[in-house]
């Protein structure tokens, strides 16, 4: 019984002291850290840009960042064109946007696909008890994640 009251005791006497002090000198630190916080800069996620967000790139043979090239803008040409025959015709500006084409990226595919096949063959032929079963087996996959990763990653763009 003596040891439930001194449960209950503890926690009242932690309240009645913590309640009883004097709190002028716990407003004065709590106002002067509103001030304080009231005067501080709010935050911009927008002061702090990227190099990839201004349109810089990483150059791994010079070691610095470099700008990246822009593709072509669209071609405007500026094109003469007679009066209407009708005045009911509606009129064109005389502007002609022509834009210019991409040119296509240059894939490996079919190369990676045949590198895939020979390393999975090898591969398939030497990890495998049956040698044939397993050196078709590994040329498959190894063709087709060639053929991917070629397409995908392995692209150079002009």
């Amino acid at each position: 019984m003596k040891n439930i009251q001194k449960i209950l005791l503890i926690p009242v006497a932690l309240l009645a002291a913590a309640c009883g002090r004097d709190s002028s000198k716990t407003d004065a630190a709590l106002s002067n850290d509103l001030a304080l916080a009231s005067q501080a800069q709010p935050y911009n996620p927008q002061a702090i840009t990227s190099p990839t967000e201004m349109g810089y790139a990483y150059n791994p043979y010079t070691g610095q960042f470099q700008p990246v090239p822009q593709a072509a803008a669209p071609v405007v040409q500026r094109v003469a064109t007679r009066p209407a025959a009708r005045a009911s015709a509606p009129r064109s500006s005389g502007t002609r946007v022509v834009y210019t084409e991409r040119p296509e990226p240059i894939r490996n595919t079919k190369r990676d696909a045949a590198i895939g096949a020979v390393a999975g063959a090898v591969i398939g032929a030497t990890t495998s008890r049956d040698r044939v079963k397993g050196g078709i087996i590994g040329a498959v996959a190894g063709g087709v994640l060639g053929g991917i990763i070629g397409h995908t990653v392995d692209v150079k763009r002009p």
